[in-house]
């Protein structure tokens, strides 16, 4: 293949530039791939797959596409507004007592043999 029919962006990448874009593309890869099973599977998806396409976004223009189009879903804060403080209600602190006191209860709790 001649040199002047490569695409300008493939003429100026050193061979270190390909390894940092490699790297880039398998840890960012694997980090979203990771994100996508843990929306079946249990885990954080709603952190991992964001950070997949950060990563990404290093140096992939439809990875950062993505990523401005995931941030306009979130809601947005006025600056300098406080964060919304939790409600800590009688009802909450009892129901949080119980599931405590029940879990404790059902780990110091001697097994029953089954006969």
């Amino acid at each position: 293949m001649r040199q002047d029919s490569l695409p300008l962006p493939v003429l100026r990448l050193t061979p270190l530039k390909h390894v940092k874009r490699v790297v880039i593309a398998v840890l960012g890869g694997t980090l979203l791939v990771m994100g996508v099973v843990m929306v079946v599977l249990p885990g954080p998806a709603f952190l991992v797959i964001p950070a997949g396409l950060a990563i990404l976004a290093l140096e992939f223009a439809w990875a950062k596409r993505w990523l401005r189009s995931a941030r306009a879903l979130l809601p947005r804060r006025a600056k300098g507004a406080a964060l919304p403080r939790k409600k800590f209600t009688l009802q909450s602190v009892r129901r949080s007592a119980g599931f405590l006191f029940r879990q404790v209860h059902r780990t110091l709790r001697p097994k029953r043999k089954i006969s």
